[in-house]
C-alpha cells in the first residue's frame, strides 16, 4: 500500500511537472514540439541517474514510476509525430523520432553513469 501511494504522489507531481513545462515550450512556433522533447529527454537522464544510484524501492516508486512515469510521454509523442506526418512533414516527424529514441537512450545512458559514479 506505501508503494502504491508513493507512485500516486509522484504521479501527480510528474504529469503537473510535465503539463507546465510541455505548455511553456511547445507552443513557440517551433518545427518540433520541444517541450515533450525536453520532458522525455530530461526524464531519461534523472530516470538514469535514479537507476544508477539504487537508492531503494521506495525512492524508485515514488520518482522512478511515479514522477517519470507521469513525467515522461510516449503517447504524446506518438501523437504528435502522426500530426507531423499528417501534415506533411514527413522530415520532421523522422528528425522527431530520431531525435527523441537516440537522445533518450543517450540520456539515460549518462544518467546511469552519473549515478554510479
Amino acid at each position: 500500500m506505501k508503494n502504491l501511494l508513493l507512485v500516486a504522489l509522484g504521479g501527480f507531481f510528474g504529469a503537473v511537472s510535465r503539463y507546465f513545462i510541455s505548455r511553456k515550450l511547445n507552443g513557440h512556433n517551433s518545427k518540433i514540439p520541444f517541450g515533450t522533447l525536453t520532458v522525455n529527454l530530461l526524464g531519461s537522464f534523472l530516470l538514469g541517474i535514479l537507476i544508477g544510484k539504487k537508492l531503494g524501492e521506495a525512492v524508485y516508486a515514488l520518482f522512478g514510476i511515479g514522477f517519470m512515469g507521469a513525467f515522461t510521454t510516449f503517447s504524446t509523442l506518438k501523437a504528435e509525430t502522426l500530426q507531423l506526418f499528417e501534415q506533411k512533414k514527413t522530415i520532421k516527424a523522422a528528425f522527431y523520432l530520431a531525435i527523441t529514441y537516440i537522445g533518450g537512450i543517450t540520456a539515460g545512458f549518462l544518467g546511469l553513469l552519473i549515478g554510479r559514479s
